[in-house]
């Protein structure tokens, strides 16, 4: 994903913590802003140290933004989200964490 896609400051992810709604499943948290006049959605990605180690993190994280990737066009372009990654993710296939996101995601109306 490009840098202008992602959440990196603290102060935004403050911002969608504070601002924002969230919704959960058992394996990921997602916060949402309300949506706001920009071009493109932006995303933020916290994963903990609960979840492994730092390669186990990064996996995750890379698995999250793969799946991001894949559903994109269908991701509502005027909003700004925060997934956060809970510890079972680390034992997750990528179809797992897929179906798992894109279910957490349509809970919080950030998939059409």
């Amino acid at each position: 994903m490009k840098k202008a896609y992602r959440i990196k400051k603290e102060r935004e992810f403050q911002t969608v913590f504070q601002e924002g709604s969230s919704f959960a499943n058992r394996k990921f948290v997602v916060y949402r802003l309300p949506p706001s006049e920009q071009f493109h959605f932006r995303v933020g990605i916290s994963v903990g140290k609960k979840v492994g180690n730092a390669v186990m993190r990064n996996r995750v994280k890379r698995l999250i933004r793969a799946v991001l990737k894949d559903i994109k066009p269908q991701i509502d372009p005027h909003v700004d989200f925060i997934v956060i990654a809970r510890p079972q993710t680390s034992e997750l296939s990528y179809a797992e964490i897929r179906s798992n996101l894109t279910h957490v995601l349509k809970l919080a109306k950030i998939i059409r």
